[in-house]
């Protein structure tokens, strides 16, 4: 294990670094001079640099760089291009940059994710992946939901999880808080919120839930007392659902965590993106920043959310028997790649409908806290606080679901919980 480790730092160690910035306000000439200090040979007349800008990400700056050099078919032109990610401001609070590049050089070296060029000050430029993202509406389409099931049960076959085993020093999350000057430090820091120990040592989904609880302001009584009933909260999910009882490793697999409409890409079909016989779409994930080993029904879960968009349309996510469907595809996809026996599989499927089913509410949970952190660091014009109390919400739904508050209370089920329990 320790040599796959160090394998993986090495890519690190080996790949080219570019001592410049990418500058939001400069965007064309700071772009321009990382491209053409990664490709010296795009300088000079014959060459025809154009930017095109992808705005699907609401954390970063993604931009695809193309050298329409005369004679060339589109098909060649996208093969030569660079995609430049450039990260958000205090993004690193949520996103840890090092474990991100370390996720996309291993989902690389098992051609699952396009080849890194380069590193630089404040960002990543890799290959470009030709294909058409999808939206929301795809998803409810069997030939993509079929093609997604079976490329995550690939990734969570396939993937070591054990390249992310860290010491135990490295284990402890370091709390980066927001809008702590020095004065308030120690007001700030009074509520003395005690870190939890995952079951398994070692980054993984619930260490960063944690992170990021331990990064939201504590300043104000109502911000502290905030972060305290969150904390309580995640201690409450983890002692049920950290109990390593899932598929995988030890309960865990290499998962995406991220699995929204914005990336997941449709392979065009003259190379070997060819749809399958059946009429399956192949399809391939991108946007590896919270690529990290957790429970495989929460990365499900968390796709089946997403299937409502931003706007977190519940009357689109898929109903009992879709989800099942999806599950033997995903499960099929997953004994193949682990050479294990198709007799297994309809086993499989319901001891993993039943656990995607314990995990429904925690997305809302994991994006909500997400969503608190972005409201005070994001540049971006998007109203993280409200969609924070949007996903808070699927959270609280859910519990008053399972605990019967809800029922007692004589309350209407609310659409989310009724969409998720309707059998067709």
């Amino acid at each position: 294990m320790a040599a796959s480790h160090h394998n993986q730092d090495g890519v690190l160690a080996s790949l080219r670094y570019i001592p410049q910035s990418y500058h939001h306000a400069d965007s064309q000439a700071s772009a321009l001079r990382l491209v053409l200090t990664l490709n010296p040979d795009w300088e000079g007349p014959g060459n025809k640099i154009e930017f095109v800008r992808f705005t699907e990400g609401i954390t970063n700056t993604l931009l695809k760089v193309i050298n329409r050099k005369p004679g060339l078919t589109e098909e060649q032109i996208d093969n030569e291009a660079v995609l430049m990610r450039a990260y958000g401001n205090h993004t690193e609070i949520i996103i840890d940059r090092q474990r991100e590049t370390k996720s996309h050089a291993l989902l690389a070296s098992r051609g699952l994710a396009p080849p890194l060029l380069a590193r630089f000050q404040n960002g990543l430029l890799y290959r470009f992946l030709r294909g058409r993202i999808t939206t929301p509406e795809d998803f409810t389409r069997p030939a993509i939901w079929r093609g997604v099931a079976r490329r995550l049960g690939q990734w969570h076959a396939v993937l070591p999880i054990s390249e992310f085993e860290t010491s135990a020093a490295e284990d402890l999350p370091l709390a980066r808080q927001l809008n702590v000057d020095s004065e308030n430090k120690a007001a700030a820091q009074q509520d003395d919120i005690i870190p939890i120990r995952t079951r398994r040592p070692g980054p993984n989904m619930w260490s960063v839930l944690q992170k990021w609880i331990l990064a939201l302001p504590a300043i104000t009584d109502k911000e502290r007392a905030r972060r305290l009933s969150l904390q309580k909260e995640l201690e409450r999910i983890l002692s049920e659902l950290d109990d390593g009882a899932g598929i995988g490793e030890d309960g865990l697999v290499f998962a995406h965590c991220d699995l929204l409409s914005a990336n997941v890409v449709i392979l065009p079909k003259t190379e070997n993106g060819a749809s399958d016989e059946d009429g399956t779409e192949t399809v391939n994930f991108i946007d590896y920043e919270y690529a990290i080993p957790s429970p495989a029904a929460f990365d499900i879960a968390n796709h089946f959310a997403e299937w409502g968009g931003y706007d977190c349309d519940y009357n689109m996510l898929p109903t009992r028997s879709v989800r099942r469907e999806f599950l033997k595809e995903y499960v099929k996809s997953y004994n193949q790649h682990l050479g294990l026996p198709e007799s297994s599989v309809d086993e499989t499927v319901d001891k993993l409908f039943k656990d995607v089913d314990r995990f429904r509410g925690i997305p809302g949970f994991y994006w909500g806290v997400w969503g608190l952190i972005q409201a005070k660091i994001s540049q971006i014009d998007f109203d993280y606080a409200t969609y924070a109390e949007t996903r808070f919400s699927e959270y609280w739904a859910w519990r008053r679901e399972i605990d019967g508050s809800r029922a007692q209370a004589g309350e209407e089920m609310p659409l989310r919980e009724r969409r998720w329990a309707q059998e067709a």
